[in-house]
């Protein structure tokens, strides 16, 4: 099975409904290729910490302080739940571009190590708080992950993989994706948003029922004195 997201590493919904998704993949045991696609929640958004997290979060959704440090402790919970030491309260938002752009390198030249990275990202942002438009921060991040220093050096002294990054965006804009996470599995069963673990796996296991019939569909057999053509 191929799954294909779009994710924001500042995203949470994006970290607990992918964590979510890969455990129902574990214990349904699937075969599946992850296509990590690019989406950033504020291309504007600036290289250095300028708001707190409530802070936005109040703006953004017309609530007081309290009413919005509530609902930011909720959807930590969430990710409590998921077994993620999950603070996003004290996250530090910065830009995310250049976190993308490395989340290229790693699918273009280590494809096998993209899943990890992409989960280190996620935990640098949520877990410890640190700034993803930092340099030392995607360099350690990525050399954790595997990735060459030489490598990281070169993409985040350039604009390499920046072109990638803006292709992934415009696929989603043009394909009236507006908000992550979004799936896309096997190319025709897309889901917007964070499933629970049990919706996960009851997609998962109606995709693989629906795929065996087809594979059974296109397979040349004969059966009760009738060969298919």
């Amino acid at each position: 099975m191929k799954i294909t997201y779009w994710s924001d590493f500042a995203c949470p919904y994006c970290y607990i409904g992918n964590t979510r998704l890969k455990r129902a993949i574990k214990d349904l045991n699937l075969d599946v290729e992850f296509n990590i696609r690019a989406f950033e929640l504020d291309q504007n958004a600036p290289k250095d910490v300028e708001s707190t997290t409530v802070e936005r979060f109040a703006l953004k959704y017309g609530l007081s302080i309290d009413d919005a440090k509530k609902q930011v402790s909720q959807i930590s919970s969430l990710g409590i739940d998921e077994g993620i030491d999950f603070k996003y309260e004290t996250t530090l938002y910065t830009n995310t571009r250049d976190a993308h752009r490395l989340m290229k390198l790693a699918e273009d030249r280590h494809p096998e190590i993209a899943s990890d990275l992409a989960t280190l990202l996620f935990d640098a942002y949520f877990v410890e708080n640190l700034k993803l438009a930092d340099f030392d921060v995607l360099m350690k991040t990525g050399v954790k992950a595997g990735l060459k220093e030489d490598d990281i050096k070169e993409v985040l002294e350039s604009d390499l993989y920046d072109t990638q990054v803006q292709q992934d965006e415009d696929i989603a804009f043009n394909g009236g994706v507006h908000a992550v996470p979004f799936y896309l599995f096997d190319g025709k069963y897309s889901i917007p948003g964070a499933l629970s673990y049990e919706d996960f796996k009851s997609v998962l296991s109606q995709i693989v029922s629906e795929n065996e019939v087809d594979d059974d569909k296109d397979t040349d057999n004969c059966a009760d004195g009738v060969c298919k053509i």
